[in-house]
């Protein structure tokens, strides 16, 4: 009798047992895991994009030369905005390195009248630094031509800046890229064109696609210049469609372009380049862009 009694006890608690394991609830209570000592926190993953890099290295044009910022007709490297050591300048390299570092870790390969068929050569140069960010402006002198005819087509244009990228990426499969828009040129026309100095450089052959006839303002003269400026519109597309396909890119999204320069911000001898002061502004650029949390 007494064995009788005490079964549906013994077989109440098999079943609440076994339903307590379905549910999949432990000593613990509710969901909770059980705590482990030997459990270890998942280790954070290295971001794609590092925004105080070690190591810079430049490529592209004139611009990135500093030529006519100091002296007339000369390159002037040291008021470059990529990697310039002049403290009125203050350099995405110093920006990112200090002035020691960047004296140290920052290298210059722009050359001045380069396009963007000259690119893959300079990038086959920076590499052999290993630098962790290498920053990219040309496409000016690939619309500063003698006739509009004569500007680089756009598909060149595209295939040359695509090529660079596969050697970069095939060399340094880490190495971040910085690439500016190519400036307005119609906006430096409008305001070079004020100074009579400035239109008497330009008579010389500065950009004559755009700047050839300064005071022309006649139909013709204003189709020359609208072509050239919806072909650095395009080149801008390109850049940033290249661009956005690698994921250690980053686009300045316009910014060079849209930057109103004023003539302080002109080279004085040439009133096209830019002066130390607009050299400054294009390293503000490129610091920005670089050290965004998002670009």
């Amino acid at each position: 009798m007494r064995k009788r009694r005490h079964r549906p006890r013994v077989v109440l608690a098999v079943v609440v047992a076994a339903a307590l394991t379905a549910a999949g609830c432990d000593a613990v209570g509710g969901d909770s895991p059980a705590p482990s000592g030997s459990a270890k926190p998942s280790p954070k993953p290295t971001p794609l994009w590092d925004r105080s890099p070690s190591s810079v290295a430049a490529v592209g044009d004139s611009i990135t030369r500093g030529f006519d910022a100091c002296d007339v007709l000369s390159d002037c490297p040291e008021a470059s905005w990529a990697t310039g050591a002049s403290p009125e300048v203050d350099s995405l390299a110093v920006r990112l390195l200090g002035r020691a570092g960047a004296e140290r870790r920052s290298w210059n390969y722009a050359v001045t009248g380069a396009r963007m068929a000259d690119l893959p050569g300079q990038i086959d140069r920076a590499v052999r630094r290993k630098p962790q960010l290498v920053t990219v402006m040309v496409g000016a002198n690939d619309a500063c031509r003698a006739t509009p005819s004569a500007m680089t087509p756009v598909g060149e244009f595209r295939a040359d800046f695509e090529d660079s990228m596969r050697s970069l990426r095939k060399a340094l499969p880490k190495t971040q890229v910085f690439v500016a828009s190519v400036p307005n040129l119609k906006r430096l026309w409008s305001q070079g064109r004020t100074s009579p100095l400035g239109k008497q450089v330009w008579q010389l052959g500065i950009c004559p696609s755009m700047l050839g006839d300064a005071d022309a303002v006649d139909a013709m003269a204003n189709l020359r210049r609208n072509t050239v400026h919806k072909r650095v519109e395009d080149y801008n597309k390109v850049l940033k469609e290249v661009c956005a396909k690698d994921k250690r890119c980053r686009y300045d999204g316009g910014a060079v372009f849209d930057y109103r320069f004023d003539t302080t911000q002109l080279s004085r001898w040439d009133f096209f380049h830019p002066s130390v002061n607009g050299q400054a502004r294009l390293a503000e650029i490129a610091y920005r862009t670089v050290t965004a949390e998002r670009p």
